[in-house]
């Protein structure tokens, strides 16, 4: 096959009336059916799928041990596909619901048993006629036996593959049976670890006692870690069909795949290549057509014979697209999608066709040695992105629970708060497709992790050729999607090996032998079998072994080289939030600080007796520091510790409740702003978390129900593109002026000082034109230059930034902790009225209002901003959006702010 660069055929631009997704029609056709292919026999009709998730039962596996205790789970019972045990016993009431109050022990058990799953199926004459019937599982979680017609078929173990059997032989006319045999992964596992010389080191021993301490059998499957519990999510070790079954027939021919690489992509062109893979029963001519329609509605075409031989077959047809509208991340242009169809032809007739919808740009990591190392930068279509984002976990224990709605949501809030990245972490799920194109659509760039959460996997070739032929099929399925900017190979496994006290401990009782075999097994997964999988089928995204990482050229977890995971501030040593400051690592991939969620959201878990710190369903849902004993109240603790450190005792539950939020989000700020000012030191910041798989305390910025928490409205300025920060630090203010945009801008920028009630002390403005991307240090500044004697404890200085005389980007600095300030008591006015946005809240106050938070109880409403100091004098109306009417919304409304939450004052 000629590699040259295909003839493409310009087609007339087409209107938005047009359909995004086309068929070929008209004269394409007639080209199409006029090729007749005399090795093929027979017409080759295209391929045809049913759907087989309908009709399904469950029962507990006959002679299970649960079976005594549980008689109600042993009988057939309605099912649904996708799912899993769990969450069809809590369908039927037969289990509670998990998250409510201390239910997560109630049910252990389920994942502790094994379990049958069944349907009927009725197959007709037609589908038995095709050359070709395949049972297709797109996703079995875990260790499953699978039966048709009391045939076995298939023995599945690992949770992230798909798994397609040929079944022709096998199915009959009429009514056929299907059966699902699962296994729980922890008693399959646990006979089988406690006869090893020694256990892997894991993550999280379990708090139920269903696995002995140190001998965890996550670290042997392929299976989403975080279920069985993580320190911030529930022990909940699934088992089920998670994912879609199907019935595909076919003839001749089978599409296998269909994908556009994207080898080189500029402003002038894309050079790109077409790839199909192709299942073909013989030799022979077939004929391929391409068409694709640019985002301002232009349409292109080509065409080639191709030869097909029996067997898989690659194809790869070189093509262009002059002046491409490419992909961009969101604040660099426009988020620009191109749909690509094909079809193949054989015998005159269509047997195969594809979509694709995918943006053409270039991706590179940037790695450079300069004067602070080695740089760590992502660079698209040639411009050198600052990363600003967070870590995105699971979005709950049940993945099947996720909605295409709750993802779009939780990704559009992503964007509304001004981030352009996302790091899809480890120790999860590879997430479904609406996931990613969400996320190409608002041009959110994702750090694509494979799933491995930082348990040391085994060495052996077994494991490592699943895992290949799992990371073979993910990214054949994601390699479409221009928001996956890099594959990591792992989260903290490099690291815990090198650092962390309990690998260090491991590594001293096993022999070298035993170590040298456990390393040589790391390597060669995460530098060799995953590095060759991207390399092979995603040549154009680059790699990256483990996060924090060097790519093997050091130690790991340096500010020097690679990416950093910084959590002496919360976990380690617990150092107070400036600690911030002291440390400019080349890209932060990790870094976090607790709080609790909304009220609302804690009274969705508890009753009104639960909520106080150390009650036991409050404790339930703190899941961080989990010692020997798994004692929650330790992580209750720390929050208490860095609440108090700021604020001072909290006068309630829910003063702890807004404190701790605000803790979690000035702290946060502290860190992204110091972060953005370093630039190009720094290149990414990435909090963690932005969401949470379950409602408990944890460090989320978006709690399990979506509602924004502090955090998540401070990072909408914070992460601004925009941003004039003044980061005090030792008694001295450093002031810089951040720009994301490309082209250079003349702004002004202002400091006033000025007391609590509003009184001016001093002001002063100047200019500056800020360079493209980059970072601007403008001033610095002692206490005592800002302060000319004033009293530090009821003064403040307000830093902005101006674009065409109106502020951009705002920072407050004060001179102590809060609790060490005299904060007044302001009057907030408030006024909420109807208007054609739907509703709008006044707000004006007259003295300081600091961190005023506007909540409406357990009412769905979304405010355009919240959590915000509120100036002396100064009016700011909001805009609310909100189902409810006019007089609930105003029944529920609560202002707070922190000097009456720190003095205990009712809102």
């Amino acid at each position: 096959m000629s590699d040259d660069v295909c003839k493409v055929h310009p087609l007339p631009r087409t209107t938005g009336a047009v359909s995004r997704r086309f068929q070929f029609a008209g004269a394409l056709m007639m080209m199409l059916v006029a090729v007749t292919l005399q090795p093929f026999a027979a017409t080759a009709a295209p391929l045809s799928t049913r759907s087989l998730d309908a009709g399904w039962q469950f029962r507990l596996a006959p002679g299970d041990p649960h079976v005594k205790a549980h008689p109600h789970a042993a009988r057939w019972l309605p099912a649904t596909v996708p799912g899993s045990a769990q969450t069809d016993l809590m369908a039927l009431k037969l289990v509670p619901a998990p998250y409510w109050r201390t239910n997560e022990p109630k049910i252990q058990w389920v994942g502790l048993s094994n379990w049958q799953y069944r349907t009927h199926f009725d197959v007709d004459a037609a589908t038995l006629a095709r050359r070709h019937i395949d049972i297709v599982f797109d996703g079995l979680d875990t260790f499953a036996d699978v039966y048709l017609n009391g045939h076995k078929i298939l023995s599945a173990d690992n949770m992230f593959r798909r798994w397609r059997v040929p079944v022709k032989a096998l199915l009959h006319a009429g009514t056929n049976t299907l059966e699902v045999r699962l296994y729980s992964p922890i008693e399959r596992l646990q006979p089988w670890l406690l006869k090893q010389p020694y256990a892997l080191p894991g993550e999280f021993d379990s708090p139920f006692g269903d696995e002995p301490k140190g001998k965890q059998t996550a670290n042997y499957v392929r299976k989403a870690a975080y279920q069985y519990g993580w320190d911030w999510g529930p022990r909940i070790v699934t088992e089920g069909i998670w994912q879609d079954v199907k019935l595909e027939s076919w003839d001749a021919l089978r599409l296998t795949d269909f994908s556009i690489a994207q080898p080189d992509v500029t402003a002038e062109v894309a050079k790109l290549q077409a790839q199909l893979e192709l299942q073909s029963d013989a030799t022979g001519s077939a004929y391929v057509a391409l068409h694709w329609r640019a985002p301002n509605g232009e349409t292109g075409s080509l065409d080639r014979d191709v030869t097909l031989k029996v067997g898989d077959n690659v194809i790869a047809i070189p093509f262009e697209i002059a002046h491409p509208e490419r992909w961009w991340p969101v604040g660099y242009g426009k988020p620009n999608l191109y749909d690509f169809h094909v079809d193949v032809a054989m015998t005159g007739a269509t047997a195969a066709s594809a979509d694709r919808e995918t943006g053409l740009r270039s991706v590179e990591l940037r790695r450079q040695k300069d004067q602070w190392g080695k740089s760590f930068e992502f660079v698209v279509n040639g411009v050198p992105i600052f990363a600003k984002g967070a870590n995105f976990i699971p979005m709950d224990s049940f993945p099947t629970r996720v909605t295409p709605a709750r993802i779009r949501r939780l990704l559009q809030s992503a964007r509304d708060a001004n981030m352009n990245m996302l790091r899809v972490w480890g120790g999860g799920y590879y997430l479904p497709d609406d996931f990613y194109a969400e996320a190409d659509k608002l041009g959110l760039m994702i750090w694509q992790e494979f799933m491995f959460g930082g348990a040391i996997p085994p060495s052996g070739k077994a494991f490592r050729d699943n895992v290949q032929v799992e990371a073979m099929q993910q990214v054949e399925r994601l390699r479409d999607h221009p928001s996956i900017v890099l594959w990591c190979g792992n989260n903290e496994v490099e690291t815990g090996w090198e650092s962390w006290d309990d690998r260090k401990k491991f590594k001293a009782s096993i022999t070298p032998t035993q170590r040298k075999r456990i390393e040589q097994g790391m390597r060669e997964l995460f530098d060799h079998a995953l590095r060759d999988v991207v390399a092979k089928y995603e040549p154009s995204v680059p790699y990256w072994p483990s996060s924090p990482g060097t790519d093997y050229e050091g130690p790991v977890n340096v500010t020097d080289n690679g990416d950093y995971h910084y959590w002496d501030v919360w976990s380690g040593k617990a150092l107070p939030v400036t600690a911030y400051l002291d440390v400019t690592p080349r890209f932060m991939t990790e870094y976090g600080l607790q709080s609790m969620p909304d009220m609302a959201t804690i009274d969705a878990f508890t009753e009104p007796s639960d909520r106080s710190i150390d009650s036991p369903v409050i404790r339930a849902h703190q899941k961080y520091d989990r010692g020997a004993h798994y004692d929650e109240s330790k992580g209750n603790q720390r929050l208490l510790l860095y609440v108090e450190r700021e604020f001072g005792k909290p006068k309630s539950f829910a003063a702890l409740d807004y404190l701790s939020q605000a803790m979690q989000a000035e702290g946060i700020q502290l860190a992204a702003e110091h972060l953005r000012a370093s630039r190009p030191e720094s290149m990414g910041s990435l909090y963690w978390q932005l969401d949470d798989v379950w409602p408990g305390i944890t460090w989320s910025s978006i709690d399990y129900y979506g509602r924004w928490k502090m955090l998540q409205y401070h990072a909408r300025r914070f992460y601004a593109p925009l941003l004039i920060a003044a980061l005090r630090n030792k008694g001295t203010t450093k002031v810089s002026l951040v720009s994301d945009r490309t082209t250079a801008l003349p702004v002004h920028w202002r400091v006033r000082v000025m007391d609590f009630t509003g009184k001016v002390l001093s002001e002063h403005t100047a200019s500056a034109t800020l360079a493209p991307l980059s970072s601007t240090h403008v001033a610095r500044y002692s206490d005592a230059q800002l302060l000319h004697g004033a009293d530090p404890r009821t003064t403040f200085a307000v830093f902005d930034l101006l674009e065409g005389g109106k502020v951009v980007s705002r920072n407050l600095v004060f001179f102590d902790l809060p609790k060490q300030l005299l904060l007044p008591l302001p009057h907030i006015r408030t006024q909420l009225r109807a208007d054609a946005d739907g509703y709008a809240l006044n707000l004006g106050t007259d003295k300081l209002a600091r961190g005023v938070w506007v909540t409406f109880g357990a009412l769905d409403a979304r405010l355009s901003d919240d959590a915000f100091d509120l100036l002396p004098g100064q009016h700011v109306t909001l805009q609310v959006r909100s189902k409810a009417s006019l007089a609930a919304l105003r029944s529920a409304l609560k202002v707070q702010d922190m000097a009456g939450v720190m003095a205990g004052a009712q809102p």
